[in-house]
C-alpha cells in the first residue's frame, strides 16, 4: 500500500510538470505556404484568426518550445502569432506565466504585415544574468530578458560579452527597415577535440536569431530598458 501511495505521488508530480504544447482551440483553418511565423501587432487589421495554442510546464529549452508552437501553428494554416493572456475575475490580464500561457495565431496577408522600424534585440539565456557591451556602453541583461536599441543606419555597432574568452562581433546596418536579432549565452565548456586532451573554455557566445524565433522570444521575455 505504501509503495502504491509513492508510485501515485511520483506519477501525480511528472503530470504537474509535463511540458505539452497543444492547440486548445480551432476556429478555422487556412491553406498557406508562408514558412515564417511572426508576432502580431495589436493594431494590424486584416488578420483572420485562426486559434489558440496552449502551453504547459516551464520549457528551459525555448528553442524546443517554439518548434513545437511553429509546428502546431502551420497543422492550421497560420504566420503571425499574439499572447493571449489569461483573464482574472473581474476580467483584468493576468500577469505572464512562464509555465502557464496561451497563444492566439492568425493568418495574415503579408501587405498588413507590420513594418520593422529599425531596433537591436539582444536577449539574455535562460541562466542568469549577462554583462555586454555595445559601442562601450556597459549593459547588464537579466535572465529572460532582452535589451532593444534604435538602428542608426551606417553606424557600426561593437557587441562584446566583455570577457577575457568571450565573444565580439561588429554590425553595420545599412537601413532601419529591418530588425537585428542576437542571444547571449553562458559560460561554455567542451571537450578539446585537437587530440591534444583537456578542455575548452569560452565564457560567452553572440548568436545570430531568425526572426521567428526571435519575435516569439520577444513575447515571452521581459524587456530590460536601457
Amino acid at each position: 500500500m505504501k509503495n502504491l501511495a509513492i508510485i501515485f505521488s511520483v506519477l501525480c508530480v511528472q503530470l504537474w510538470t509535463a511540458q505539452n504544447v497543444y492547440l486548445s482551440r480551432v476556429e478555422k483553418t487556412n491553406d498557406n505556404k508562408d514558412k515564417f511565423l511572426y508576432k502580431k501587432d495589436e493594431a494590424v487589421e486584416g488578420a483572420i484568426y485562426l486559434g489558440e495554442i496552449d502551453v504547459q510546464g516551464f520549457f528551459k529549452d525555448d528553442a524546443l518550445a517554439f518548434s513545437l508552437i511553429y509546428k502546431k501553428a502551420k497543422e492550421i494554416g497560420a504566420n503571425t502569432f499574439a499572447l493571449k493572456p489569461f483573464e482574472n475575475i473581474n476580467g483584468s490580464a493576468q500577469p505572464f506565466n512562464a509555465s502557464n500561457y496561451r497563444i492566439a495565431l492568425y493568418y495574415t496577408p503579408k501587405e498588413k504585415l507590420e513594418v520593422q522600424n529599425g531596433m537591436i534585440y539582444i536577449f539574455a539565456s535562460a541562466e542568469k544574468d549577462q554583462k555586454i557591451n555595445v559601442n562601450k556602453q556597459d549593459y547588464t541583461i537579466a535572465p529572460r530578458s532582452f535589451l532593444k536599441l534604435k538602428i542608426v543606419p551606417g553606424e557600426v555597432y561593437t557587441i562584446s560579452t566583455k570577457k577575457l574568452l568571450g565573444s565580439t562581433i561588429k554590425v553595420q546596418p545599412k537601413t532601419s527597415s529591418e530588425n537585428l536579432y542576437f542571444q547571449i549565452s553562458s559560460l561554455k565548456v567542451k571537450s578539446d577535440t585537437s587530440g591534444i586532451g583537456g578542455l575548452n573554455l569560452k565564457s560567452g557566445d553572440i548568436v545570430g536569431l531568425e526572426k521567428s524565433y526571435a519575435e516569439f522570444l520577444s513575447l515571452i521575455y521581459k524587456e530590460d530598458k536601457p
